[in-house]
């Protein structure tokens, strides 16, 4: 049986070098949860925030069925240890897949990010989040990551930052804060279906990382693909690396006890 650790700091050295804001949220206790099999000798570890799981230390297979007990997860290997362990357990229940890291330290042009915020045509809308904007997203599956992580608007007040497009009056794009750590947020970006591919998610981004640079934050981006890679380096951002991950479907009835 997984525990949860009241103090996630016990398991910074399992993470140790793990260029991840998600694990950053959880080990500094501003959002996400850390568990271990074993409180009082922690070798083993998951960092679970949203849709998200990195696993480090010692592979442990009840760890990972625990943390597995959910309709859909995202698993972070730390190892090809971990990865021969997701395989071996899970078989047919995940589905290995290819994301993409940027590195943290990238230094944005914000002219150009300002010039892609003022191209933006007048029959669109461009607002910073706020309370109504923040239930518009809720009211939609395509939107609902954008605030998905935060139990209420006085919760993403605090802690959120976000830029969404509107066209008459209906939500038609946005980039947010999905995860946020001390020093900065994890970006969400996306786009109602009918509206893709006309240069807004690009608007919502740059409005978005201005707005993070004006309040010394840094916005974080991970891909999940290749056309998010490459909306972030067309946003300014350098790609670190490729790396795999795991998708977990309907293992919620299935996990131990």
């Amino acid at each position: 049986m997984a525990v949860r650790l009241l103090k996630p700091q016990r398991a910074e050295r399992l993470f140790d070098g793990w260029q991840e804001t998600m694990i950053w949220s959880c080990l500094q206790n501003v959002m996400g949860e850390i568990y271990v099999s074993d409180v009082e000798h922690v070798s083993s570890a998951a960092a679970l925030l949203g849709d998200f799981c990195f696993l480090a230390g010692k592979p442990d297979a009840d760890l990972l069925l625990f943390v597995c007990r959910r309709d859909f997860l995202i698993l972070t290997p730390q190892n090809q240890a971990w990865e021969a362990l997701i395989e071996e357990v899970l078989k047919d229940a995940v589905k290995k897949v290819t994301r993409y890291s940027f590195k943290k330290n990238t230094v944005f042009d914000p002219e150009k990010l300002s010039r892609a915020v003022d191209s933006l045509s007048p029959e669109y809308t461009l607002r910073m989040m706020d309370e109504e904007c923040f239930g518009l997203c809720r009211e939609n599956d395509w939107s609902r990551d954008l605030v998905s992580n935060f139990a209420d608007y006085a919760l993403y007040k605090k802690s959120g930052l976000g830029a969404v497009i509107l066209k008459d009056g209906q939500l038609v794009s946005g980039a947010s804060s999905y995860t946020a750590y001390r020093e900065g947020i994890e970006i969400e970006i996306d786009t109602r279906k009918e509206y893709r591919r006309n240069g807004l998610a690009y608007i919502c981004g740059a409005k978005l990382i201005l707005e993070c640079q004006n309040r010394g934050l840094y916005p974080s981006w991970d891909a999940q693909n290749q056309a998010s890679a490459s909306l972030a380096e067309k946003l300014g951002y350098v790609c670190d690396r490729a790396y795999p991950a795991y998708e977990v479907y309907g293992l919620k009835q299935g996990g131990t006890e």
